[in-house]
């Protein structure tokens, strides 16, 4: 028999009936979080103490074995730490990553940065030294992620570098990874080698003749109209190969066209010391005694000869932006030149032995090789020339310097030896910005093809090599008078004179001779009076321009002067 309740019994308090309605504000992150703590299973309750007594206690007075250290057995290094916590997180908005971790990385490209083999194992040793190498391992894996990730950033192909002995070896290679291009025995003697204006041509000054090279160490041409080469020069701009010959020849051959532009005796014996100067695309010559000289394919005569030594000059350099000339002679002096004036030298410096070979980094910093010795010398900044007081670098090679020159955008200068090749660190020397539209070093070959098509119709004119490229810019006055003057005399008139006045008749009696005469006076006159007035307005200006000139103390003999 059922009881009816009471009334009132199983209502609850309005203190409870509150606190059940009041709910807890839920936002929208927290929606899924919801979702999956409803459907988790139930667990025990998460409190300390309740965890410690479900623990397995260890009984005490038993000693248990540690973790063993043999060396035979296999120890993981960890992971790591771009390869831990893969597990996707969640955003503030609830969204999820679709690709946790960090993005894969092929593994060709990361065995290219691994120094490890991984297929060796280790060599059995104690297992302290062990798990030093194994944590040195992973410490390598990670650092070859890392470069792996940046290899956009990396260079790649920076450069090239080819070298030659005396003895006819010629070889090629990439300067960054080492990858030996083409390596040849040319069976003569070697004086000199150039890159033209990709690394894919080469030109070798040999023995006899001038050879020309490919990438692979094919033989291209022989140009026996340039014999016995001592020095070789090449300018980007023009396409032009200079070559300094022992007959006292500098010639300019086009490489784009295969011709040779100028060929210009110096008169001055032979010829072992060139450079060129990067702004203008002058070259440079030093002679036995003491002048260096500057030439151009558009004259036959040097363009400027300025006196540096007592006795014959050894090694000359010019700076990137061509304002500054370095040079040294038999005198054991080194001198600095300014080339924007009168080549009046700015500093010297006596040396214990002569300098053999100069060069100038883009930053301005001057190498000079003496003997077994470098020594480089820095400025106070971009725009001033390097202090020869004290040498910024000093470095003793194994055997004689026989070349030297700095690598373009690393600080790295290159030195050839009787030992073999050197490369020194030289901090600062490099610029480190580049244009990418004139010299790109990081360039594929695709870019390098269309950068060689782009430059060949950009290719400047041998005429147009001169001193002051600026000049080029500017209106020549004196060869325009000059053209005008043999048109007048071909033509017998001057076409760009104005015409004269010829007045225009009239009707009843008013074009009559007199009055045609006096009409045409009139207008002379007028003009006539024009031209007085615009020199007498322009007679006070010059007045005024020329400085007035110092009066000086008078003296009693000034009466007698007329």
């Amino acid at each position: 028999m059922e009881t009816a309740s009471k009334p009132g019994r199983d209502v609850q308090p309005k203190k409870a009936r509150l606190q059940t309605k009041k709910k807890k504000p839920r936002r929208y992150w927290e929606k899924e979080a919801t979702l999956t703590a409803a459907g988790a299973s139930p667990g025990p309750p998460r409190n300390k103490k309740r965890n410690r007594e479900l623990r397995p206690q260890r009984p005490k007075n038993i000693n248990l074995p540690k973790k063993s250290r043999i060396p035979g057995k296999p120890q993981f290094p960890k992971k790591p730490r771009e390869q831990r916590n893969l597990e996707p997180q969640r955003n503030l908005s609830g969204a999820q990553d679709p690709f946790p971790g960090p993005a894969p990385i092929p593994e060709e490209v990361a065995r290219k940065f691994r120094r490890i083999d991984k297929s060796k194992k280790l060599p059995h040793s104690k297992s302290k030294t062990r798990s030093r190498l194994e944590v040195a391992e992973a410490e390598e894996e990670e650092i070859s992620i890392k470069a792996a990730r940046s290899e956009l950033l990396l260079a790649e192909e920076p450069g090239h570098l080819a070298f030659g002995g005396h003895r006819g070896h010629v070889a090629t290679l990439d300067w960054v990874t080492k990858r030996l291009m083409c390596e040849i025995n040319v069976m003569e003697a070697v004086r000199d080698i150039r890159f033209l204006h990709s690394e894919a041509l080469f030109a070798v000054a040999q023995n006899r003749w001038l050879h020309i090279y490919d990438n692979q160490g094919i033989e291209l041409h022989c140009i026996r109209r340039c014999d016995r080469v001592t020095r070789l020069e090449f300018l980007p701009f023009h396409f032009l190969l200079a070559t300094a010959s022992e007959t006292g020849f500098l010639t300019y051959l086009d490489v784009s066209v295969g011709k040779i532009v100028a060929a210009l005796n110096a008169r001055a014996g032979r010829l072992d010391v060139m450079t060129k100067n990067p702004y203008n695309a002058v070259i440079h010559l030093g002679h036995s005694n003491g002048t260096v000289s500057l030439w151009s394919p558009a004259m036959k005569e040097p363009l400027a000869k300025i006196l540096c030594h007592r006795g014959g000059v050894r090694a000359v350099a010019v700076d990137s932006t061509g304002t500054y000339m370095a040079t040294s002679g038999l005198d054991h002096q080194l001198k600095i030149f300014d080339l924007r004036g009168m080549f009046q030298p700015l500093s010297a410096r006596t040396l214990p032995q002569g300098a053999g070979h100069l060069a100038f980094s883009q930053r301005g910093l001057l190498a000079a090789g003496m003997s077994d010795v470098v020594n480089i010398w820095m400025g106070q900044g971009m725009a001033s020339p390097p202090s020869l007081e004290q040498p910024y670098l000093t470095h003793r090679l194994s055997g004689h310097v026989h070349g030297l020159h700095f690598c373009p955008f690393e600080d790295v200068l290159g030195l050839g030896h009787s030992g073999g090749i050197t490369s020194m660190l030289v901090p600062g020397a490099a610029e480190p910005n580049f244009d990418g539209l004139e010299n790109n070093p990081y360039r594929s070959q695709k870019q390098r093809q269309e950068w060689e098509v782009k430059a060949l119709l950009e290719k400047v004119p041998a005429e147009l090599i001169c001193l002051d490229p600026r000049a080029l810019a500017e209106v020549d006055v004196i060869s325009l008078e000059q053209e005008k003057k043999e048109r007048i005399e071909r033509l017998g008139y001057d076409p760009e004179a104005k015409a004269p006045f010829q007045p225009k008749p009239k009707q009843k009696g008013r074009s009559s001779t007199a009055s045609l005469v006096k009409r045409r006076r009139k207008v002379m006159d007028k003009e006539h009076r024009d031209k007085v007035r615009q020199s007498l307005e322009q007679q006070p200006q010059k007045q005024e321009k020329k400085a007035k000139p110092l009066k000086a103390r008078p003296s009693a003999l000034d009466r007698f002067v007329r």
